[in-house]
């Protein structure tokens, strides 16, 4: 069968001499791999179509098994993450998380719906780390797991002062301190932001300016819970880690402070 289908590019190898292994994340199947056959070529219709975060209408030919791409149109080709290596560096790790937590074969229209608003988010200049925030805090039931936030894991409270307890599955409050000594406190505003994204869908937020130390504190938390409740680590994670070393980047974020 013919299939038209809205996608994105999540990752495209190489295969043989001129074709690629293309995987492409589908507003209307989920998740799909398909073989782009002459792809490599420089000359070839389906070169363009079938670069990383690619936004487009994808034509694909399958029965059963990988299908075959016939021909894509290009919507959006992301140029600003494309050109931008910080933007580059982000968005790697979103389409990199997605790629890993969404299983093939079905529909998953949250999932899609994350991954564009988050590209274009980027795409449109928003500050990428912030965004990459929103990716991690949503796919966590992707990953099997659904930290408490809405009120106390403990005695389901919704007033008081408020701490992050990893082996409580989200947050306490002041009374059930004593359930976790190694509970991680948060200020009115962290408890907030911590909500939003996990729950605010990324393209109502509107323009995010956040001081980089709130940054890398609630993504210490959500890095946390992936690594050690998951076992997920993400190789694009590492190449953040090198950039952020990077005396450039940090020059900029002094000048953010």
């Amino acid at each position: 069968m013919l299939h038209k289908w809205e996608g994105i590019v999540l990752k495209a190898r190489a295969y043989g001499e001129s074709n690629k292994i293309v995987t492409i994340m589908t507003r209307e199947a989920g998740k799909v791999a398909c073989m782009a056959r002459g792809a490599k070529k420089p000359t070839s219709r389906l070169a363009g179509v079938t670069q990383p975060f690619m936004h487009g209408s994808f034509l694909v030919q399958r029965t059963s098994g990988m299908g075959t791409l016939q021909q894509g149109e290009h919507f959006n080709s992301m140029r600003h993450i494309q050109t931008d290596i910080t933007a580059t560096a982000y968005a790697s790790y979103i389409v990199e998380i997605i790629d890993r937590l969404v299983e093939e074969g079905r529909p998953e229209q949250y999932a899609f719906e994350i991954l564009i608003q988050a590209l274009n988010a980027i795409e449109e200049g928003y500050d990428p780390e912030a965004i990459t925030l929103f990716v991690d805090w949503k796919m966590l039931p992707y990953a099997g797991v659904q930290p408490i936030l809405h009120a106390c894991a403990g005695c389901g409270a919704v007033d008081g002062e408020f701490a992050f307890s990893f082996t409580q599955g989200g947050f306490i409050c002041h009374r059930c301190f004593h359930l976790d000594p190694y509970i991680i406190r948060l200020s009115p505003t962290q408890l907030k932001l911590i909500r939003m994204f996990y729950t605010v869908p990324i393209d109502q937020v509107g323009k995010l300016e956040l001081k980089p130390q709130t940054k890398q504190f609630i993504k210490k938390i959500v890095t946390t819970i992936y690594e050690e409740q998951t076992g997920i680590r993400l190789k694009s994670r590492s190449f953040i880690e090198q950039l952020e070393r990077t005396p450039l980047l940090q020059r900029e974020k002094k000048e953010e402070n």
